[in-house]
C-alpha cells in the first residue's frame, strides 16, 4: 500500500515537473518570438536610416555641384567685366546686385550644406546607437536561450532520474 502511495506521489510529481517544463518552453518561445521581432523591426529601422543618409548625401551631392557651377558663372562673370572696362562704368550697380543676389544664394547653399551635413551626422548617431541597441537584444537573447536550456536540461535530468526511481519510462516526450 505504502508503495503504491509513493508511487503515485512520484507520478504526480513526475507530471507536474512535465507541465512545469511545457510551461517554461511555453514561456521561452513566447519570448524569444518577441525579441525577434523587436530585432527585425530595428534592423527595418536601421534599413530605413541608412536609405534615407543615401538620399541625403546624394541630395547634398547635388548642391555641391550647383554650388560649384554657381562659382564658376561668378568666375566668368568677373573675367568678363574686368575685359570690358568702358562697359563696367556704366554697368557697375547692376553687376553689384547681381553679385550681391549670387553670394546670398551661395551663402544659403552653405548654410543647407551645413544643416544637411549635421542631420547626416544626427543620424549617423542613431544608426550607431540602434546597432548597439541590437546588439544588447542579440546578447539579451542568447543569454536568456541559454538559461531556459540549462533549466529544460535540469528538469529533463530531474525526470529522468524520477522515471528511474519509479522504472516507469516517460509517456510524453520532450
Amino acid at each position: 500500500m505504502r508503495k503504491l502511495v509513493k508511487r503515485a506521489a512520484r507520478k504526480n510529481e513526475v507530471a507536474e515537473l512535465k507541465r512545469e517544463m511545457a510551461g517554461l518552453k511555453r514561456e521561452s518561445n513566447a519570448k524569444i518570438k518577441g525579441l525577434g521581432s523587436q530585432v527585425k523591426s530595428q534592423a527595418e529601422e536601421v534599413r530605413k536610416k541608412e536609405g534615407e543618409i543615401g538620399r541625403l548625401e546624394a541630395d547634398l551631392q547635388r548642391k555641391d555641384q550647383v554650388t560649384e557651377k554657381n562659382k564658376k558663372v561668378l568666375s566668368l562673370q568677373k573675367k568678363e567685366s574686368s575685359s570690358k572696362v568702358k562697359e563696367l562704368e556704366s554697368k557697375v550697380k547692376e553687376f553689384t546686385t547681381e553679385l550681391g543676389k549670387k553670394e546670398e544664394d551661395l551663402q544659403a547653399c552653405k548654410k543647407f550644406m551645413g544643416d544637411r551635413e549635421s542631420e547626416l551626422n544626427r543620424l549617423r548617431e542613431e544608426i550607431k546607437k540602434k546597432i548597439q541597441e541590437l546588439t544588447s537584444k542579440d546578447k539579451e537573447m542568447e543569454s536568456y536561450k541559454k538559461v531556459t536550456e540549462e533549466r529544460i536540461s535540469q528538469l529533463e535530468t530531474k525526470l529522468k532520474e524520477m522515471e528511474g526511481k519509479t522504472g516507469e519510462p516517460s509517456t510524453t516526450s520532450l
